[in-house]
């Protein structure tokens, strides 16, 4: 009896040690810090020479983790922060993890994740824009009006991105709107596609969000967005946040013939059912809908291995039903970097914007480089010297 009990409780012991072998687990602390010196010659009526931080990639650090379960299947986590080098302050309307907060399961069928996430757009079109790849924000489409460059989460949300399959993937995302007695109240969901072959790859993707003042653009505040401010500072929209929706439909491609690289992306953006005071305010009185055709086209070229260059043309047209004649927008953006090392890089980058029409706020179009404070005029010049450490 006493040689059975021990070797049952060397069997346990056995089994712990496996069990504990088997459920490998990982956690990677990663980063990146972004920061330089921007000049604008005109900031609300004035030239403006200012250090800041983020401008190439947002500065963050992040934690990503995951857990071996066994038979393919992974628990994954990320808490990822932002933050302002230039004086320490949080990032995203001072939210801890601002950027990303998620949990979720991977499998070789594809990843199941629930929090604060980015949507399908972002993965499968957002990636074609310069503002994701060489440009920075300030190369982003005006007020990032089609979100390409990551300027909004999706809170609440449930997504699923599929394994790879010959080149093909797909992905969806549902954001719970969370008000009570009425279930599609701030809703968003969003469904994309890409597939990549060799050179050649291509996206698709649609975005829609009820509420969008609250649910989409108030998505970067610490406490619980209103519907009567404008949670959106850009001139080129801000005056459309009464919209009961928003829709956002994109596409994407680029195709790499040796040391250069092709690109283009269309998005048709449109905010339907203006005048909708519970969802945001109405100064102008609108209503009716308003509706924006974005197309960039952009080449890179490395001229080195550790030297690459890159020009982007971006043409945005705004075309407001019930409301005004709408705004133009024409972008040129040139950007180059030198790589020092695999992870730290100095760039260079500059931007000229030019507006006509009638903007959202009702007024004559002014230039509006996303993030910065816009123009006094219909003309802006914005020059950007930096450097980069990922971590």
């Amino acid at each position: 009896m006493k040689k059975n009990s021990s070797t049952l409780l060397a069997l346990a012991s056995l089994g712990l040690f496996c069990q504990g072998a088997h459920a490998q687990s990982s956690v990677t602390l990663y980063g990146i810090i972004d920061v330089g010196f921007n000049y604008q010659s005109n900031a609300s009526g004035g030239r403006l020479f200012a250090m800041t931080s983020g401008v190439n990639q947002g500065s963050r650090f992040g934690l990503l983790g995951s857990e071996d379960l066994g038979g393919g299947l992974k628990a994954i986590f990320r808490l990822e922060n932002g933050f302002d080098v230039t004086n320490g302050k949080l990032g995203q309307g001072g939210l801890l993890f601002g950027r990303q907060a998620y949990v979720g399961l991977t499998s070789p069928y594809g990843t199941l994740t629930l929090g604060r996430q980015y949507d399908t757009l972002i993965d499968f079109v957002g990636q074609y824009s310069v503002s994701n790849q060489w440009g920075g924000y300030i190369s982003a489409h005006p007020g990032d009006l089609d979100n390409f460059n990551y300027s909004y989460r999706s809170n609440n949300s449930v997504k699923f991105t599929s394994a790879d399959y010959g080149g093909f993937s797909f992905g969806t995302l549902y954001s719970l709107g969370g008000t009570a007695g009425d279930f599609t109240r701030n809703q968003i969901w969003s469904l994309g596609a890409g597939y990549s072959h060799g050179p050649f790859s291509i996206g698709a993707a649609v975005l829609s969000a009820r509420n969008p003042n609250t649910s989409l653009f108030g998505g970067n505040s610490s406490t619980t967005a209103s519907a009567t401010a404008a949670n959106a500072t850009s001139p080129v929209y801000r005056g459309f946040l009464s919209a009961h929706s928003y829709q956002d439909i994109g596409v994407g491609a680029s195709y790499t013939l040796g040391a250069a690289t092709f690109g283009a992306t269309y998005s048709n953006i449109s905010f339907r059912g203006m005048g909708d005071t519970s969802s945001g305010p109405n100064p102008s009185g609108y209503s009716g809908n308003a509706t924006f055709d974005n197309a960039e086209v952009n080449f890179s070229y490395k001229l080195t291995p550790a030297w690459m260059a890159g020009v982007a043309y971006d043409y945005t047209k705004g075309h407001a039903n019930n409301v005004n004649e709408g705004a133009t927008y024409h972008q040129v953006e040139a950007s180059t970097h030198y790589y020092l090392s695999k992870r730290t890089d100095v760039y260079l980058s500059g931007i000229w914007q030019h507006a006509s029409g009638t903007d959202s706020t009702n007024k004559p179009a002014v230039a509006a480089i996303n993030v910065l404070t816009p123009s006094s005029s219909n003309s802006l010049v914005v020059v950007r010297v930096g450097m980069r450490h990922k971590f």
